[in-house]
């Protein structure tokens, strides 16, 4: 199918909040890891998230140019084509974009989508994450309501995020953030809704922060405390009533147990962001091939290698498969296996 439209998101996004499953937002950084996810999306019958970081779009665009905005929008149109042969639905999402890289990654994006949308076609992104979390929350959401206006008016939902996931992704540390910036707030999560609800009409995901860390970790090394999230629903809803709840999404899951995973199921999230467990799984393969044709990848002593071996193909393949396995790993994780809309 080809990748949805605002309508289709919509749908999907309410699919999964009423049937308390959550989607699999998978980071790629080039063809072959979004043929990866595609076809993982495709195996488990689930319809999923492929996501680009200011980073992936950065390695997608080549060395020599090392542009996030042109690595993204190339990826993004590699899935607008490649999408379309596939018998699920998927979204386009940008993650994390910090308040320093708006002007050179978000609003290029939105620029490009502009143009689709003006020409009568669908924006290039379904979805965009603003990261203002390093900011004081007033200024996160002032910046942040300025964004939703815009996307709301291309069909695009606007992913945001209060207090702050600890470890390191994609160069920003937050390895010393304070212990209590790892958790979202009643309070915050009240405010994000009010301030939000000021784009009349628009749709977007709340990033809430109940522990969360970047990075690799054992199961249990990682505290959370889902229970954030519900007590910040239960606020919401008491003072705007069930309509109020928020599309929860989880940041940070490596490390974390499937039961607090399915926990968070419970209290609204229908999104999680998976890039290091799946980053792994590409590259693990590609490691066990070296090793076992250590021989014939390197011209050792003048000899000529083994081409069958050296052609990036061979092992690329073997990478496709691991980290399409592991994607149906976090797919099933979610619960959201077999719910395609259609």
């Amino acid at each position: 199918m080809p990748v949805v439209d605002y309508k289709k998101y919509c749908q999907m996004i309410d699919n999964a909040k009423k049937n308390k499953f959550a989607f699999a937002g998978i980071n790629v950084v080039s063809e072959s890891s979004s043929n990866a996810v595609l076809q993982g999306f495709a195996e488990a019958k689930a319809d999923g998230l492929i996501q680009v970081s200011t980073g992936g779009g950065e390695f997608a665009s080549g060395q020599g140019v090392k542009s996030a905005a042109l690595g993204a929008i190339s990826i993004a149109r590699h899935v607008h084509f490649i999408a379309d042969q596939y018998d699920i639905n998927v979204a386009l999402h940008t993650d994390h974009c910090q308040a320093n890289k708006v002007d050179s990654f978000l609003r290029p994006l939105l620029d490009e989508s502009r143009k689709r949308v003006a020409a009568g076609e669908k924006p290039l992104f379904n979805s965009h994450m603003f990261d203002g979390s390093a900011l004081p929350l007033k200024e996160n959401m002032d910046i942040a309501v300025e964004l939703l206006k815009e996307c709301h008016e291309l069909g695009i939902i606007l992913e945001v995020e209060a207090g702050v996931v600890g470890g390191e992704e994609d160069g920003v540390d937050n390895e010393h953030a304070p212990a209590e910036k790892l958790y979202t707030t009643p309070e915050d999560m009240l405010y994000v809704y009010e301030r939000l609800s000021e784009v009349k009409g628009a749709r977007y995901m709340f990033a809430a922060t109940f522990g969360n860390v970047h990075g690799v970790y054992k199961p249990g090394n990682v505290k959370l405390k889902p229970i954030i999230l519900k007590q910040g629903q239960d606020a919401l809803v008491a003072k705007y009533g069930e309509g109020a709840s928020f599309d929860l999404v989880f940041h940070g899951g490596s490390g974390s147990t499937l039961a607090e995973i399915r926990e968070t199921l419970d209290y609204g999230v229908i999104k999680m962001n998976v890039d290091t467990d799946t980053q792994y799984a590409f590259t693990r393969p590609i490691v066990e091939h070296m090793m076992k044709n250590y021989d014939g990848v390197l011209k050792v002593d003048g000899d000529v290698g083994n081409k069958k071996v050296y052609d990036p193909r061979s092992y690329l393949k073997k990478a496709e498969t691991g980290m399409k396995e592991r994607t149906i790993v976090a797919i099933k994780d979610l619960r959201s296996d077999g719910q395609t809309i259609g």
